[in-house]
């Protein structure tokens, strides 16, 4: 039965929390009812099994928890200045499918409200449309969970100061608010395709609500080239979901991946995008990104990859949203269109960068490369750092399988 809450949580909680915000206009109120409900949920379900419709019975529950909170404690016209919602009643009726798309685009909304710093605002939405941890969240960041954890608190305190509106913004409005809410997006679907934590590669559950809401910002913005690029981002990387481990659960990199199991479906409909959102000029970041991931999703195999667009693309990309990573991901293009040793100087230079510091994929990027030059011993010494960046169970069985192929030379 805890399993089965536990899948609830992943997979229902941004849905059970959006929609008691409608009831309590007070995102703590909210999540402790939430937290509540799932809290009663292990127990109701274990006595009566688990209900056909879990998401309608968390929701009615929290809600149930919060009106008998606010009529108790008669806090009920303290709390409404609080969020201002549009077509609030205390019983609404829900979907028949569980679906509530309108109040995740409502509570995501309000978390990236341009009062909000911008790295407050990715934090927290992923903490509440997503019931991402904490720790997860500032792993996402790479920032301390005590760092995380008041930047978060501080968020929540000033949407109840500045009584942020709880509503989807007017199309007047949603453009102003679109790079918030599309980075939302955006880590939110990396976090599910190589989760930070757990034992299992990916985390669907946030691949699908990200892709789900890039859709729905599709529909709400459908001129919008940065929207468009950002479905396409999502589409083109997750056509490889189902290539990216063995049937042992070992990881395959895109190199060892069956390229007939991708999902041309999603390949083509996220190569019409980038075509369109590339018009823009200049090209925004998601579109550089999608154009990137195009690249590798046409390439019929590892080796007619062209590694020459691949740098040039991350050159512009660079240009138009310089980071760390990107830069990091560019070495590794360079190494693989220029030799090794072109891609282990470039990596090498990023060192002292410390947003990568505790960034594994630098470690593991170089210990490649050393490899590949012949230089085992320092390649092993790099794997072993990325380890101790390493919390996902399946990359890390890919290190300790590349230490011990090291180790039997």
């Amino acid at each position: 039965m805890a399993a089965a809450v536990a899948d609830a949580h992943r997979r229902e909680w941004g849905f059970v929390l959006a929609a008691t915000v409608r009831v309590t206009r007070d995102i703590d109120l909210a999540e402790e009812c939430v937290q509540d409900a799932y809290a009663q949920a292990l127990r109701v379900w274990e006595e009566r099994g688990i209900p056909s419709r879990p998401a309608a019975w968390l929701t009615t529950t929290a809600r149930n928890r919060a009106l008998d909170l606010l009529r108790r404690d008669s806090t009920l016209t303290r709390l409404l200045p609080m969020l201002v919602a549009d077509d609030v009643v205390d019983e609404p009726e829900l979907p028949e499918d569980g679906e509530i798309p309108d109040d995740r685009l409502r509570l995501i909304c309000t978390c990236c409200h341009p009062a909000l710093a911008p790295e407050a605002r990715v934090a927290l939405t992923l903490r509440l449309v997503c019931g991402l941890t904490t720790t997860e969240v500032a792993r996402s960041f790479l920032v301390s969970e005590p760092t995380m954890a008041a930047r978060i608190t501080r968020a929540k305190k000033k949407i109840a100061a500045a009584g942020i509106p709880y509503r989807v913004p007017s199309a007047a409005e949603l453009p102003a608010r679109i790079d918030a809410v599309l980075a939302v997006v955006h880590l939110l679907f990396t976090t599910g395709h190589t989760a930070p934590v757990g034992d299992g590669l990916t985390r669907a559950d946030l691949v699908e609500r990200s892709l789900d809401l890039a859709r729905i910002l599709r529909k709400l913005l459908p001129a919008d080239q940065d929207v468009a690029g950002l479905l396409a981002l999502i589409l083109l990387t997750d056509a490889r979901r189902a290539t990216r481990v063995d049937g042992e659960g070992r990881l395959l990199l895109l190199a060892d991946q069956e390229r007939a199991a991708w999902d041309r479906a999603e390949i083509a409909e996220g190569v019409a995008l980038v075509r369109e959102a590339l018009r823009r000029r200049p090209p925004g970041r998601f579109a550089l990104q999608a154009a990137i991931a195009a690249v590798h999703a046409e390439a019929p195999s590892w080796e007619a990859t062209d590694w020459d667009e691949l740098v040039g693309l991350y050159d512009v990309l660079a240009q138009v949203w310089p980071s760390p990573v990107v830069a990091l991901n560019r070495g590794v293009a360079l190494g693989f269109a220029r030799g090794p040793q072109a891609g282990l100087d470039e990596l090498d230079r990023l060192g002292d960068e410390p947003q990568l510091a505790t960034y594994a994929y630098l470690s593991a990027s170089r210990a490649d490369f050393l490899h590949r030059l012949g230089r085992d011993e320092e390649a092993r010494t790099a794997y072993q750092e990325a380890l101790v960046l390493t919390d996902n169970l399946v990359e890390r069985r890919f290190l300790l399988e590349r230490v011990a192929a090291l180790d039997a030379l």
